[in-house]
């Protein structure tokens, strides 16, 4: 828990942001480096580095403001909204800079020019199954505890 991050210091106050939402557990800011104007980041009031690390009530709060901002957009007079992304980073390897969990609410429209590429992979379907297989198993030791 990095406590000097940038959000810690927006969420203590020291650094100033446009507020879109706040109660106890969850925030709402403007992206200062925006995709699209609109693009609104959703994050706990306290600092975990990852999703995995989330309190589960957490992260259904979390999960509540971000569909609520991400409706919004589609309702606001005068924002082009086309469609959504929601994104949510977790670890250097899958592009995540700032060391607090965050969602990306990114407002979209024909034309934009933001992608994300990728090469999809084709597994056999007997991989497919290994690996749900794994993760059901995985899912209900959670579940248990």
């Amino acid at each position: 828990m990095e406590h000097s991050c940038i959000f810690c210091k927006i969420i203590r106050g020291d650094l100033p942001s446009s507020i879109v939402y706040e109660n106890e557990q969850v925030m709402a800011i403007m992206d200062i480096q925006p995709i699209n104007a609109g693009h609104v980041l959703v994050l706990p009031k306290t600092c975990y580095e990852t999703m995995r690390e989330v309190p589960a009530d957490l992260a259904l709060a979390l999960f509540a403001v971000v569909k609520q901002v991400e409706q919004s957009l589609w309702e606001v007079e005068g924002m082009v909204c086309e469609g959504t992304n929601i994104l949510q980073n977790n670890g250097r390897s899958a592009w995540q800079e700032v060391k607090h969990v965050h969602f990306h609410v990114i407002p979209r429209f024909a034309g934009d020019n933001f992608r994300i590429k990728y090469q999809a992979k084709h597994p056999a379907k007997s991989e497919l199954d290994t690996l749900a297989n794994a993760i059901k198993t995985h899912l209900n030791i959670i579940k248990e505890k």
